[in-house]
């Protein structure tokens, strides 16, 4: 496998469920219990179907026996002599009574199996999908941030579809496989134990075989279903950035990494085949094998009389009763490999999928957090640092991303941060809306440590509006309205006029109800921005976070967004964070943020005069240093995505 497959941290999901031993029980104890009924059902008639499939060979044997051959006394397995007939004629009848009426039963039960197991392994993977997804909105944006979109994509499409196929056809097979066995077995050994002993003589070559091929492929399996992960996350990112696959030019550099990718699938899942090409023929020629020896042995005996140290009689009826039987046995049985090899398939992609699940949460919800209601906007940091490391006490502490950050926010303020790529600006931010915890301090949203209060209510007060928005595949009204379903036409109309987005989203072809494609492709960067603000708006927040909210916009549409932004600000605390030093020139304060420091702390006159680290960027932006200082040299070679 690639390196590109495992996660910077060694915590991947794989990783994560590596070591549970019996991941489909666990996941059957989870999610099956209360759809027991419907499997017990299920199972039940499965039961009565295989059981009843028995029947027609048993009776027609009786019958070539007693009525055709007129051998022995017309007998049937649990049935009293006195309730049998006495006459060929009505013997033959209640026969064909028999065998057609365990052929009607065979029909309906198998109906019902059928429906019922269906139902019964659908509705557990439902419950396992909606579980996984909960279950990724749940996680730490950290680890979010490191797991692969395509990892996720493939155990909640291929793992769980790989768990449906065995919770439906495997339990199914196993079941048949079970009472095949055990029944015929019982049959066969209460009509001649001696051939019968010749029939189930390969039986534990089947069970030495199927253990060795068990204890082979799972690795293998293991390695296929990561591969088909890793696939996926190629392929979603070739797609997705596929007009940079153009532009770049790098086609050939993306189809390169693909065809890698594909070449580690097609080598992990040849080599799981390989096993699977030897174990499947091999079962089938020891039943073949169960069969001939059968039929060499009971025919032999039949015409010449009991061959070797064989004893008694054989008669036709019952040696056509041991080959319709040994035949029911030996293809449940030429099927195992087909349920072994779904098995160790499903039991990979079972690990895979609890992996995820039992992925750890730090930044939690304490049981008894208060719902913040609507607040004034005073928000205090206080000592804050933080370093991503320490999100996960499993993990070593990473260097410090921000260290003893302290400032306050009153109601209706804006406050801007400002600094070098990578000291730590947008971090403060995902810590206000507990995007990450604290490593020490304490961040308060009027009073409250916002960890003791409930996410939902916490991030309900704060809009947050980022530099790359967001779109849903849908319609610019559903967008709008995401997060806030119930609000009405008029309140989504108002909150685009408000973002300035209402004259342009009317020219549309649509109107509101236009599509916008996937993450909004068919709109511009600046009408994709109104946008996002106009959902902004719609929610109504006390608190408004700016992360570079105009960078990626031209001068004229960036104009119309700082209307939006001058009104979404007005009477809101803000916090606005910037590259462009000029959209922040009237904030009340401006934090300039250094490695992770406040190093500088005011107006924009004050800072100015003060001639530091604030004056220095001025000077670039507004054309008056024409070089790059020493002091932001060190910065842009030191730049890293670690210090977001």
């Amino acid at each position: 496998m690639t390196e590109e497959n495992t996660g910077g941290d060694g915590s991947t999901i794989d990783e994560l469920g590596r070591d549970i031993e019996q991941p489909l029980r666990s996941l059957f104890v989870r999610y099956g219990r209360t759809k027991q009924r419907r499997l017990a059902l299920g199972l039940f008639a499965s039961v009565v179907s295989r059981g009843a499939g028995l029947v027609t060979p048993i009776v027609l044997g009786t019958t070539i026996d007693a009525v055709f051959n007129n051998e022995g006394a017309y007998t049937l397995p649990l049935v009293p002599s006195a309730w049998l007939p006495s006459d060929a004629t009505s013997q033959f009848w209640l026969s064909a009574l028999l065998v057609g009426g365990s052929l009607v039963l065979v029909a309906l039960t198998a109906w019902l199996r059928d429906y019922m197991m269906n139902d019964f392994a659908h509705g557990v993977m439902y419950d396992i999908r909606a579980d996984s997804y909960r279950k990724f909105q749940e996680l730490d944006t950290v680890f979010q941030e490191e797991v692969d979109t395509g990892e996720v994509m493939s155990i909640l499409n291929n793992d769980t579809t790989n768990l449906e196929r065995f919770f439906d056809n495997g339990l199914q097979d196993m079941v048949r496989i079970g009472v095949m066995v055990v029944g015929v077995t019982g049959i066969l050994l209460h009509l001649n134990y001696q051939l019968a002993v010749i029939t189930l003589l390969a039986l534990p070559l089947f069970i030495g075989f199927t253990w060795w091929f068990t204890q082979a492929v799972e690795p293998r399996y293991a390695g296929w279903r990561s591969s088909v992960g890793h696939l996926n996350t190629r392929l979603q990112n070739a797609i997705s950035g596929s007009l940079l696959v153009k532009t770049a030019p790098a086609k050939g550099y993306e189809a390169n990494r693909i065809d890698n990718a594909a070449k580690d699938l097609y080598d992990d899942a040849i080599s799981a085949i390989r096993l699977s090409v030897v174990y499947r023929p091999g079962m089938r020629f020891l039943t073949g094998l169960i069969l001939f020896a059968t039929f060499v042995v009971g025919g032999t005996w039949v015409f010449t009389g009991p061959p070797g140290p064989l004893t008694g009689d054989l008669t036709v009826g019952t040696f056509v009763v041991f080959m319709l039987l040994t035949q029911r046995l030996t293809d449940p049985l030429a099927k195992l490999s087909d349920v072994v090899d779904r098995y160790e398939n499903a039991k990979a992609s079972g690990k895979r999928i609890c992996g995820l699940l039992r992925a750890p949460t730090y930044v939690t919800e304490n049981p008894d957090a208060a719902v913040l209601d609507s607040i004034d906007g005073h928000v205090e940091f206080d000592t804050v640092s933080f370093a991503y490391g320490t999100n996960n006490p499993e993990s070593s502490a990473d260097e410090p991303v921000l260290a003893d950050i302290s400032f306050t926010l009153n109601p209706g303020e804006t406050v801007a941060l400002v600094g070098p790529t990578g000291a730590g600006k947008s971090t403060i931010a995902k810590l206000l809306l507990r995007l990450y915890d604290v490593t020490s301090g304490e961040i308060r949203a009027d009073g409250h440590d916002i960890r003791e209060v409930t996410l939902g209510s916490l991030r309900e007060s704060i809009g947050y509006v980022n530099q790359e928005p967001f779109l849903f595949d849908g319609t610019v009204a559903e967008n709008i309205r995401y997060g806030q379903s119930q609000a009405s036409d008029e309140a989504v109309r108002q909150a685009a006029r408000a973002a300035q987005a209402h004259e342009f989203v009317e020219n549309l072809r649509d109107g509101y109800g236009t599509e916008v494609g996937e993450r909004g492709v068919k709109l511009s960067g600046g009408q994709r921005q109104r946008i996002a603000l106009a959902r902004v708006f719609l929610q109504d927040p006390d608190v408004v976070v700016l992360d570079e909210a105009t960078a990626s916009v031209d001068t004229e549409t960036e104009l119309l967004i700082n209307r939006s932004l001058t009104e979404l600000a007005e009477e809101r605390s803000t916090i606005a964070i910037a590259h462009r030093l000029s959209t922040v020139c009237d904030a009340d304060r401006i934090l300039v943020i250094e490695d992770g420091q406040i190093v500088e702390r005011g107006t924009h006159k004050y800072l100015l005069e003060e001639d530091g680290l604030y004056a220095m960027l001025w000077r670039i932006q507004t054309g008056e240093m024409d070089e790059l200082p020493e002091r932001l040299e060190r910065h842009v070679a030191t730049d890293s995505v670690v210090t977001r």
